[in-house]
């Protein structure tokens, strides 16, 4: 794979991550225009999450139907266009509404980059790919904490969204430019109809749902931090906004070094056994995490210090998961892609929504919901496992 290609896709994986992390240290400064609490702004995260399963099930049959390219532009448009909506946002209701159509357009980018790796790689070399990427997955919320943080002080809240959709307007220009169509010519295309029985197909077919599953109950941990954090470091512990982003980048860092370590170690052993290693010491760290939390520390650094060893952890265990999930699909890659996202963020929804409603103003509800999600990723691992044994 070239490096231009790679640079796009890792551009159109960055869709995600950036519409979610650019904003986290304007929370409370959303909170003060629009004359709510901090609560209530986390609905604009949980709205975007849901546009995200929605949108990923209409671009998988799409993507198989018409090509990767075509479904691919639409999304990067409409993506841009409720940027610009968000930035424009009167009340706390528009800005929720521009989420969703944010959301529907930007996993676009996330489908048919998933599509076009497994389309052009085989799965051990797909595994590798992925782990690439993660590296996008991992700068965006380092850099877009901080770069947010520091529009937030020179230009407010909605400078985020206007540089969001300059983003999504100069990605559009190099899918237009430079991604090539990686759909065969002689591939089957399937109806939209056909797309949607292939879903029913999928959700029978016991490996790939159980490794979409584990690797998108573990990001839902991921996803409970990051919808908790912004009350956690900035409310709770007074880290000044400016500073947000420090914090939270040290431990993407963490998620960039371990899926960097993880392409690495794919020479030795496939991406099922590293996932089915890893994710014991996720569900550790989860669990120490929880203890601490439940003691109710005056100081921060306890409470970080198993949060980092939690978060690197899924630079390993989510693109494993992906990579068996997407082995054997062949040309219903898109659909299978698609499916996979949209069960992740289903799951990702309902994680950052539980912290919202177990809120206490303490860090126990998203450490509560963190250990939950390890806890249920780690039997699915294991049953993967079991899986593999059947098999053979």
């Amino acid at each position: 794979m070239t490096l231009p290609l790679l640079l796009i896709l890792g551009a159109l994986t960055a869709f995600g991550p950036l519409a979610i992390d650019f904003y986290l240290p304007a929370f409370p400064a959303l909170a003060n225009t629009f004359g709510t609490d901090v609560e209530r702004v986390q609905l604009s995260l949980a709205a975007y999450f849901i546009g995200m399963t929605i949108g990923q099930l209409a671009y998988g049959p799409l993507a198989d139907r018409f090509g990767r390219r075509l479904p691919l532009l639409f999304g990067v448009a409409l993506f841009s266009l409720a940027s610009l909506a968000c930035a424009l946002a009167g009340s706390l209701e528009q800005l929720i509404v521009a989420r969703v159509a944010q959301a529907l357009g930007g996993c676009a980018g996330m489908v048919v980059a998933r599509t076009v790796v497994r389309d052009l790689c085989d799965p051990l070399t797909t595994a590798k790919v992925f782990s690439r990427l993660m590296l996008v997955m991992g700068l965006a919320p380092i850099l877009a904490p901080l770069a947010g943080g520091l529009l937030l002080q020179a230009f407010g809240w909605r400078s985020i969204f206007v540089c969001l959709t300059l983003f999504g307007a100069l990605t559009g220009l190099a899918v237009a430019l430079r991604l090539p169509e990686t759909l065969t010519a002689d591939a089957p295309r399937p109806s939209f109809g056909d797309g949607f029985r292939h879903y029913a197909r999928l959700l029978r077919d016991r490996e790939f749902l159980t490794f979409s599953l584990a690797g998108g109950v573990a990001m839902a941990g991921m996803f409970a931090y990051i919808a908790g954090s912004p009350f956690l470091f900035i409310e709770l512990y007074g880290v000044p906004e400016e500073h947000y982003g420090w914090l939270f980048g040290s431990n993407a860092a963490g998620f960039i070094l371990v899926s960097q370590l993880n392409a690495r170690v794919l020479r030795w052993r496939g991406p099922g056994f590293w996932l089915r290693r890893v994710v014991w010491l996720h569900a550790g760290s989860a669990l120490l995490l929880l203890l601490v939390a439940m003691a109710r520390p005056v100081a921060l650094w306890p409470l970080l210090l198993p949060l980092f060893v939690c978060i690197a952890s899924l630079g390993a265990i989510m693109p494993n998961a992906a990579a068996c999930a997407l082995a054997a699909q062949g040309s219903q890659a898109g659909s299978a892609s698609a499916l996979m996202g949209s069960l992740q963020f289903c799951v990702a929804a309902l994680a950052a929504a539980l912290v919202g409603a177990l809120h206490d103003g303490s860090a126990l509800p998203m450490a509560q919901v963190i250990g939950l999600c390890a806890l249920v990723a780690t039997v699915l691992a294991w049953y993967s496992g079991q899986l593999d044994t059947r098999k053979r």
